[in-house]
């Protein structure tokens, strides 16, 4: 398995609970901050997944 898919997977979780958090304590700024974070995770997960794809069409 590709580190991006690892490291995109950590970040999607990581941006869900920023995003939770800033739900609940009312912070907007960390809201959007975890919602940045999960849309990056979910980019970095998907290049680990084409590079993976990549590796077993060789």
């Amino acid at each position: 398995m590709d580190k991006n898919r690892t490291e995109g997977a950590k970040n999607q979780v990581k941006g869900t609970a920023k995003e939770v958090a800033g739900k609940v304590t009312g912070n907007t700024g960390k809201e959007v901050e975890g919602k940045v974070q999960k849309g990056v995770g979910k980019a970095q997960s998907a290049v680990g997944k084409s590079r993976d794809e990549a590796r077993t069409h060789r």
